[in-house]
């Protein structure tokens, strides 16, 4: 069993920065896929980045440049780096802990456990 706790968000000005932080119980953590999910409301959760246990990484074309995901296994924490942040990056987002790679960490199902989420808003 892994448990995930997201901190770090809040509310921005357009053009700002956050950093988004999950950490993750359990002595295994270095073994699992990362990602990063959103949610915005009335919309479904979509895919927005995730880190392998390797440290490869594969972003959403809506974040590429600007968002940027790393983790720091000793730490058991994966980040989640967010700049020129625009009003549509305004969601819950979830961190998601998985085993699998490929196209199948692109989507929710390849993820075993999630956080509770963090609210990121984004003023115009």
């Amino acid at each position: 069993q892994v448990q995930l706790v997201e901190s770090g968000g809040g509310l921005v000005q357009a053009g700002g920065s956050l950093r988004l932080s999950c950490v993750a119980s359990g002595r295994t953590f270095s073994s699992y896929a990362m990602g990063w999910f959103r949610q915005a409301p009335g919309k479904e959760r979509e895919f927005v980045t995730t880190i392998s246990w390797s440290g490869g990484s594969i972003s959403a074309d809506s974040v590429k440049g600007r968002f940027t995901i790393s983790r720091d296994n000793a730490k058991n924490t994966v980040y989640l780096q967010m700049n020129s942040l625009k009003p549509e990056d305004t969601a819950v987002y979830y961190c998601a802990a998985g085993r699998s790679w490929g196209v199948v960490a692109l989507s929710a199902p390849g993820y075993d456990y999630w956080g509770q989420g963090t609210q990121v808003t984004v003023s115009s």
